[in-house]
């Protein structure tokens, strides 16, 4: 490696940390916004700026933490400048590819796992590159790599896991028996006192402990901290619940909210102080490598025994890395994308699921439910009776500031955020670069149990989903070694050449992963559509509900029409596109469906044929989604098989049957979608004459069948197509029936036709 090349790999370094900040805090902002965005404590604007000035705040006390990147994995006096300068980018390119990825799919990961093991790869392997080059050495692998501290950090990390959990639920579960779900009242009577502990807490473990690290704090300012430690704990708690108590008695403030608004500020402020090593502690220690290995005589051989020394960062470099930092967090959409994640694993009422249910995650609800069932008959019943009627969700809904439902309540926000940079924090004055997403993640998730969040209608779901995100932190570390290995080698070897490539195949990933998440992000945008946030008028709610299901008609017609294109062309690429998007359409039917039980909420109990209505519609939707998801897997399927495609008269013949399907499909979407009473005999007549059509092609398949042209999985296909073809034609004649009724009854549209919909006989 030469020298000029070393200044090339310079200029990445410091470019890749402009990046990895970026890309960083978009996976890390849910550690510190989950809490306050997800109970609503104030409009969005302002939790963004207080977590804005927290991270302005935190990047100072960052200056202890930078040694991690220079001589926390490894021992820097064993290598060169270039064997630095290979590690480094390496691990760069790595790190920002595989935050990206995560982030690309919503699933919060560590970027202190990924910092650390992308060391630990980079480093071996250049180590082992040495040792292979110089045989006759008494050097080994473990004299390199400092064991010690990697070992150190990743227990820290897998003990924070562990204590994460446990502190959310206890404390959670002590704060709910204090305060119950309808916490006004209590709050009034003893809140202050709780929230003076609260902000005594945050202040202990951010400002006193985590001053060890601050750039700005000279020893005679730490040594005074230390010594006077009591009484400013003291003070805090007295000053803190005194204002409080002033809040709650003379203004009427509900403390949870400035509690919470708080502890965003601390989290974030911890996370800053915590994980900007995670971003620029890598490039700054390049840097320091560089400009040591320049100022000597023999730059290129030199040992870097300078990175083992103490270095104090210089505060404008900290606060120009936050500034970076907080433009992300005002522009980021991954960041959003991250945050819904943990927000849905944790709120406290069940609806849509983002995630299906695995084995695993049924064996351990099953285990727990026979666990809690057993400890039921060891506390005494009027124990039990006591705690239940104090911690037992109830359907008191405390509104945010935007008068929206949160996801879940103050006190279990104030919870997660007082737990998590209690622990963070701590952590951090230890010099212990533990995982900031693990700890907060690990946190919610214990109060979200704690709190019964994971109710048995959503349990497994809500498992499912931490499983997930917990099984993303193992492969994380997996990754993130053995891909910093394998690209640490290609640098070493390869030079300029493996720089240059490695470049362009971060860059076709960024690319490639942005499409991916654009595409999430339009699918999750029309999946808003169909929710329902809040349903008070039932007259407008029956009105959302046929518009929503004139989109999802819309949709289904739209795709069922690419299907079959697809399956005459034998079309895979298509046919698997369409096949995702299946999974799209069954979770918009649930959450019509889920619409539709709020509505039913509203009816009187004399409301019969209404309700009756709504029921069909349930049915019949359900029915049609079936029918459309079975065509297109079996049609993906039988492709993908590279199975014989259709005879030239099958595609003739669904070629007739999809032109009627798709006609009934209009007609009825069309109807929904304008509100308009129309005449059923023509579409009637259509489904007639679809199933008689059917009746003879089956007759002819059958033909086919006897003379051995159409062969037995073709003959299958052929038939569930034709078949859930006529059932689906069936359901939309009975939405348009039930749209007619439903829309006759409410007197609000006569049929000019002179005809609704009547006893057809469909059967």
């Amino acid at each position: 490696m030469s020298l000029e090349l070393c200044y090339i790999i310079i200029g990445i370094l410091l470019l890749f940390a402009f990046f990895d900040l970026m890309i960083g805090v978009s996976n890390d902002a849910v550690n510190f916004l989950n809490s306050s965005i997800g109970s609503k404590a104030a409009p969005f604007v302002v939790i963004m700026v207080v977590a804005s000035l927290g991270i302005l705040a935190g990047v100072t006390f960052s200056g202890g933490m930078m040694e991690v990147a220079r001589k926390g994995i490894f021992h820097p006096q064993f290598f060169t400048m270039p064997e630095l300068l290979t590690i480094f980018l390496a691990v760069m390119i790595t790190d920002i590819l595989l935050l990206d990825l995560f982030n690309t799919y919503g699933l919060p990961t560590s970027t202190t796992v990924s910092i650390v093991f992308e060391l630990l790869g980079a480093a071996v392997a250049i180590s082992a590159v040495k040792i292979m080059q110089s045989p006759d050495s008494a050097m080994a692998l473990w004299d390199y790599i400092n064991t010690a501290k990697a070992m150190a950090i990743v227990g820290g990390i897998l003990l924070s896991i562990v204590v994460s959990f446990f502190s959310g639920a206890v404390v959670q579960f002590f704060s709910r028996l204090i305060f119950t779900f309808d916490y006004q009242k209590r709050l009034a009577r003893y809140g202050a006192v709780w929230g003076g502990v609260a902000m005594t807490a945050i202040t202990f473990f951010i400002l006193i402990k985590g001053a060890k690290g601050a750039t700005f704090m000279d020893e005679n300012s730490l040594a005074w901290v230390a010594t006077h430690t009591l009484t400013i704990l003291a003070g805090i708690f007295v000053i803190s619940a005194i204002l409080l108590q002033l809040l709650i008695s003379i203004f009427r403030v509900n403390i949870l909210k400035p509690i919470v608004l708080v502890g965003t500020f601390a989290l974030a402020m911890a996370f800053a102080a915590n994980d900007l090593v995670n971003f620029i502690g890598v490039p700054l220690a390049g840097l320091k490598a560089f400009t040591t290995a320049l100022a000597s005589a023999d730059p290129m051989h030199i040992s870097m025994a300078a990175l083992s020394q103490a270095v104090q960062t210089q505060t404008f470099i900290m606060l120009l890395a936050g500034s970076v930092m907080v433009i992300t967090l005002w522009v980021s959409k991954k960041a959003r994308t991250v945050t819904e994640t943990e927000i849905s694993l944790g709120k406290q009422d069940e609806g849509p699921e983002r995630f299906e249910s695995i084995w695993l995650s049924r064996k351990i609800v099953t285990f727990f439910y026979h666990f809690f069932a057993s400890l039921r008959t060891i506390v005494p019943e009027p124990v039990r009776r006591h705690v239940a009627a104090r911690i037992t969700p109830t359907t008191v809904h405390h509104a945010g500031s935007a008068g929206e439902k949160p996801s879940f309540d103050l006190i279990r926000a104030s919870v997660n955020l007082m737990v998590a940079s209690a622990v963070v924090s701590f952590a951090t004055s230890l010099k212990l670069p533990l995982s900031t997403t693990y700890v907060t993640f690990m946190v919610a998730m214990g109060s979200s149990f704690s709190d019964q969040a994971w109710g048995r209608e959503s349990a497994v779901f809500r498992i499912t989903g931490v499983l997930a995100v917990v099984g993303g932190w193992f492969m994380t570390a997996f990754i993130a070694f053995m891909v910093a290995f394998v690209f640490a080698s290609i640098i070493f070897y390869f030079n300029a050449f493996g720089i240059a490539g490695l470049m362009v195949f971060a860059g076709f990933m960024i690319w490639k992963n942005k499409k991916k998440h654009d595409t999430h992000a339009k699918d999750k945008e029309e999946m808003k559509i169909f929710q329902f946030e809040k349903v008070e008028d039932f007259q407008a709610a029956v009105s959302d509900t046929f518009d929503h299901l004139a989109l999802q008609l819309k949709g289904i017609r739209e795709s069922f029409d690419r299907t079959f294109d697809a399956l005459f062309t034998e079309d895979i690429v298509t046919l698997r596109q369409e096949r995702k998007r299946t999974k799209q359409f069954q979770l918009s039917t649930n959450v019509i469906v889920a619409n539709i039980f709020k509505v039913l909420r509203l009816l009187q109990k004399e409301d019969n044929q209404i309700s009756y209505n709504y029921y069909q519609i349930i049915r019949r939707l359900q029915k049609l989604s079936d029918g459309y998801r079975d065509t297109v897997i079996r049609s993906t399927m039988h492709v993908s098989n590279r199975h014989k495609g259709l005879l030239p008269v099958q595609v003739e013949e669904l070629m007739e049957i999809k032109k009627i399907i798709l006609n009934i499909f209009l007609t009825v979407e069309t109807a929904l979608a304008k509100k308009q009473i129309v005449d059923c005999q023509e579409i009637v007549e259509q489904f007639h004459y679809l199933r008689e059509l059917v009746d003879d092609f089956n007759a002819n398949q059958i033909e086919r069948i006897r003379n051995d042209s159409s062969k037995t999985r073709l003959s299958i296909l052929f038939y569930a197509i034709s078949g859930n073809c006529v059932m689906m034609a069936k359901q939309l004649v009975k939405l348009l029936e039930i749209f007619n009724e439903a829309f006759t009854l409410r007197g609000s549209e006569k049929n000019k036709s002179g005809s609704v919909c009547a006893d057809h006989h469909l059967d």
